[in-house]
Order: C-alpha cells, then structure tokens, then sequence
C-alpha cells in the first residue's frame, strides 16, 4: 500500500509540474521535492525529474502548435541555439562548484521574472533604438536565447520564465505566443539533459513512467485551461510564479 501511495504522490506532483510548466514555468518546485519525500536520492531524482518533464514540454508546444506555426521560419535556428546551449550548460554545472551555483539561482530568477513584468516596455524601447522590427530572431536575439539554454542546461527552475522573458523582449507580446516557443524550446533542452541522464544510468524507470503519463496529461490540460484565462490575468499569474519562486530560494539560501 505504501508503494501504492507513493507512486500517487508521484503522479499528482508530475500533472501539477506538467500543467505549470506548459503555462509559466516553476513545476519542478512540484515534482522534485515529491520524488525526494518519497526517499528517491537526489541526483537520481534531479535526472528522473528532468527526463520525466521532458515529454510533458512536447504535449505542450503539440497543444500550442497552431500559435507556433506562426514562427516556422525561425524554427530551424532556435532549435539549434537551444541544443547547443543545453549542452553548454550541462557541461558547466559538472564543472561548478555546488555552493557557487546555489548563490546564483535566487538572484537569476529575480532577473527573469523583472525582465518578464517589463517586457512591453523594454521591447518597445530595443524597436525604437535598434529600429530591429518584431518578431525578427536577429543575431542578438539568438544570442540571448542560446544564454537562457545554457541557463537551462546548467538549472532547469526557472527556465521557462527565463525564455519568457527573453522571447518577449524581441517583441512577442502575444501570452499564448509565447507559451507555445517556450515549451518548443524548454524541450530541446529537455531533450539534452535527458540523453545525457539515460545514458550515464541515472535514471529510476518505473517512477519515471509514471511521471512522464501524469506531467503530459498536466501539460495539455494545463493549455487549454489558460486559453480561458484573459492574457492580462495569465501575464500576472507568470509574475507572480516568479516572485512565489524568488522567495522560495532567497528563503532556502539566504534565511533558512
């Protein structure tokens, strides 16, 4: 029965996680903690975290694949910046030293989710001074999202505020827009990190099964759930999952 318990427990985590992830980001905080109560050793459930989420980012970009078809052309390039990045920062954190590293995540999520809350703005005034239209994935552009895949490969909380906040700033103002590149290219690296676990044999497969059904199922009804959310309220809900996020590792690093 407690086996049957925890694997309940697995898979409620694993459809939360699925269903923010696929709208805002930040459903590690859901899935991970659940799979270490249930006595999974960290670094095990980091790599079954990751390659679990992995599926979940695809039924996402699958249920928002109308809204990204309206940027096919960029496809191609994107992809390739967020593979290399993820494979970047995979090999940074192998060399990072475990205190520095968690020093930086409060900070790098405050970054994300201000550039998210000003991203009108800021786009606004990147048009005016580079004269650079919308929606075009320039050089800088794709130099910034290959810094958010590094960022994604070396940390994966956070991650989708992050792409958020940077596929905004090119113009995109559209939330559902967003969603859809987002979990496109949160599976891309997903991807990366999930190769790399499977092959180094990190990986508890029975939990894993589990959490990849219930983080998919998650991730699509969480799609069509915020299609009925207004894109203001939506907006704010992504702000405030980074400021909840912000404050849960300031807290961790800083206070506890």
């Amino acid at each position: 029965m407690s086996q049957w318990l925890d694997f309940a427990w697995i898979a409620l985590g694993a459809f939360f996680a699925g269903a923010v992830n696929s709208v805002a980001g930040g459903g590690t905080f859901f899935s991970f903690p659940v799979l270490l109560a249930v006595g999974v050793p960290p670094v095990i459930a980091n790599a079954t975290n990751s390659v679990a989420l992995w599926p979940a980012s695809l039924a996402g970009a699958w249920a928002y694949r109308h809204e990204m078809a309206r940027y096919k052309a960029h496809a191609v390039p994107l992809a390739v910046v967020a593979l290399l990045g993820g494979l970047l920062g995979g090999g940074l954190l192998l060399l990072t030293h475990d205190s520095l590293f968690n020093q930086l995540i409060p900070w790098l999520l405050l970054l994300a989710t201000g550039l998210f809350a000003l991203s009108k703005p800021l786009s606004r005034l990147a048009s005016r001074l580079g004269g650079q239209r919308q929606h075009q994935f320039g050089v800088a552009g794709l130099l910034v999202q290959g810094l958010v895949s590094v960022y994604g490969g070396f940390f994966g909380a956070g991650m989708g505020i992050l792409m958020l906040a940077s596929l905004a700033i090119q113009g995109i103002d559209d939330v559902h827009e967003l969603n859809a590149l987002k979990n496109g290219l949160s599976a891309v690296v997903y991807s990366v990190a999930s190769v790399t676990f499977i092959v180094a044999g990190s990986i508890w497969w029975t939990h894993t099964v589990v959490m990849v059904i219930a983080a998919a199922l998650g991730a699509y009804l969480g799609v069509v759930v915020a299609r009925r959310i207004p894109a203001n309220w939506l907006r704010a809900g992504i702000v405030l999952v980074g400021l909840i996020l912000t404050g849960v590792y300031f807290n961790k690093i800083y206070l506890a």
